[in-house]
């Protein structure tokens, strides 16, 4: 994208990612604007995304492009006026509370947007609710699919040069630095978990280094929250244990 093309207005906040700004696109398109602070980002990381502007689906951020040509890099997605899913979780707790329904609906779209991009042989990585997205109807949309490899954060535990974040990271990340679909099923596990709490931080107030030694024990587990029933439970914890788990066609998840 020519930078030209956008028009930067107000932050909106920043992120593990860089500063986030409400912008124009071609005069007429209200987008979100990142302007990068990772650092250097490479031609590996222009060239996975100009993959990412080719997927399309109802349950991932559209990313419009990419500007390239100037410095800091910038990315073009769409703007979703509900903001992150973990702050509208928050926001509006005591309306879910009642309304249990609305939540299971959330998981179940986010997991569409995962069986997309699974299919589409792309691993998010960073899984989690500040990475999703809510638009004006209360559609939940996946963003930042794939470039958490690509970030530099204290927020994200080192193990052989791969940082991560540990709080949804599986034992097989932080053992071994493995990322698949089978990560982001673990991922998606805690991503329900904090969906069902209403946006409480995974694992309360312990250490990230002891919830990694504890995790990669398998001795650490997320309690069922008070608004999930033992059904939805279950399935959290099935994406705990998932050895094979895949997204999608088996519909286990």
């Amino acid at each position: 994208i020519d930078i030209n093309s956008i028009e930067i207005l107000e932050q909106l906040g920043k992120g593990q990612y860089g500063i986030v700004n409400r912008g124009m696109y071609l005069g007429k398109i209200e987008v979100a604007i990142k302007t990068m602070t990772i650092g250097a980002l490479e031609d590996d990381f222009i060239e996975e995304a100009f993959t990412m502007t080719n997927l399309q689906h109802d349950n991932l951020v559209k990313l419009y492009g990419v500007c390239t040509k100037t410095s800091p890099i910038r990315i073009v997605t769409e703007y979703l006026k509900n903001g992150s899913l973990l702050l509208y979780l928050q926001k509006h707790k005591q309306r879910f509370i009642f309304n249990v329904d609305s939540l299971v609906e959330m998981c179940i779209e986010v997991a569409r947007g995962m069986t997309y991009l699974e299919q589409n042989k792309i691993i998010h990585r960073d899984l989690a609710a500040r990475n999703c997205l809510v638009d004006e109807k209360g559609l939940v949309k996946v963003g930042d699919f794939g470039l958490a490899r690509y970030v530099l954060d204290n927020e994200y535990i080192s193990s052989k040069g791969t940082k991560f974040p540990v709080r949804w990271a599986s034992p097989e990340i932080i053992m071994h630095s493995m990322f698949s679909s089978k990560s982001d099923v673990w991922a998606y596990g805690v991503l329900v978990w904090e969906i069902f709490t209403c946006g409480q931080l995974p694992y309360g107030p312990r250490k990230n280094v002891d919830i990694a030694n504890e995790i990669s024990k398998g001795s650490l587990n997320l309690e069922r929250p008070p608004l999930s029933c033992e059904v939805t439970y279950n399935i959290m914890k099935s994406c705990w244990k998932m050895v094979s788990g895949r997204w999608g066609e088996d519909g286990k998840i």
